[in-house]
């Protein structure tokens, strides 16, 4: 039994699909394949379901990815004590971005990176807040990008910009220890609002908050943190949302062609809204301070945890254009 096929294993179910977990292990479906079964051999169980028409593990297969999770993170960790002896920020790392901001800011944060640690190979995987959560959770992924909630600046303690991350995990905390992991604020993303062409405040110079509550707006399904952030400018909570219309995407690309279409009207974080289409929209700033808080979040036990607050302070010093420098 070798460390490299519990790491194929742990990326079989982290994947659900051989060749999603052999690309993720830059080897060949036929190699991951011939590993795995070696295991099995060895094990003289089946790990694998191999009949089924869905990937599944067998139940032996479940009981061991969990153990083999911790062998791969104490041997990752091994690995990762010895680059305190090598220049910080080389090599691999994977980060989770939410996908209200990856489409926005991943070309500029590539750019950034690239300058400031050419060695430095980001590995990009796009999810919701509650399964970039998860995977940081389960040690899958490195660090991640979040939109911070609202309860931050009333729930953090600590010094200016570095605090623990206890008001990331509100509202999850079946997925995060509230204590076991570290975030460092990167900018603050003020809302701007998207309305139809003809609408009657698309004249206007900004709208105000106050004028949210008398817009039909367009929102995002459940499960996308900007939703309730949206809901939240209104001044209005999940199950109030009384102007809120009956039609819920998955993107803010979808929520954008139907205020084209004169469907409603939305609110768009600055990022989206400074690459928005203004020949079919009107976009317009929002007056007020509502705004998102993006921020940087690892398990504070991470052996590359240092490099992690390098890493922010370049994106920090980075910010892109239209957002604000994020102070608590």
């Amino acid at each position: 039994m070798t460390l490299r096929e519990l790491r194929y294993l742990v990326a079989l179910a982290d994947h659900r699909h051989f060749g999603r977990a052999a690309e993720a292990c830059h080897v060949t479906q036929s190699t991951m394949s011939t590993q795995l079964r070696k295991l099995e051999d060895y094990l003289g169980q089946v790990l694998v379901d191999r009949h089924s028409k869905q990937f599944t593990l067998t139940p032996t297969g479940e009981k061991i990815v969990e153990r083999a999770r911790h062998i791969v993170a104490e041997a990752d960790t091994i690995v990762g004590l010895t680059r305190a002896h090598r220049n910080p920020l080389e090599g691999m790392l994977t980060l989770g971005v939410i996908p209200t901001l990856a489409p926005y800011y991943l070309p500029h944060l590539l750019r950034s990176v690239e300058m400031a640690h050419p060695k430095l190979r980001l590995v990009i995987q796009e999810g919701l807040t509650a399964d970039l959560c998860e995977r940081l959770n389960d040690q899958s992924i490195d660090t991640v990008l979040l939109a911070l909630p609202r309860p931050l600046q009333q729930t953090m303690s600590g010094s200016k910009d570095c605090m623990r991350c206890e008001a990331v995990v509100q509202g999850l905390p079946h997925l995060l220890d509230p204590h076991a992991y570290d975030q460092r604020v990167l900018f603050d993303e003020p809302f701007w609002v998207a309305l139809p062409k003809e609408h009657a405040l698309a004249s206007h110079a900004d709208i105000a908050v106050e004028a949210l509550s008398e817009l039909e707006l367009l929102l995002l399904t459940d499960g996308h943190c900007l939703r309730g952030q949206a809901l939240a400018a209104c001044g209005q909570s999940e199950v109030q949302g009384d102007n809120t219309a009956d039609c819920r995407a998955t993107s803010l690309e979808t929520l954008q062609h139907l205020v084209a279409a004169g469907r409603g009207c939305t609110l768009l974080p600055a990022l989206a809204a400074n690459i928005a289409d203004t020949t079919r929209l009107s976009i317009k700033p929002l007056r007020g301070n509502e705004q998102r808080r993006i921020g940087l979040v690892w398990r504070s036990s991470h052996p590359r945890a240092q490099e992690f607050e390098l890493l922010a302070a370049t994106l920090k010093r980075t910010a892109p254009a239209g957002t604000k420098p994020g102070q608590v």
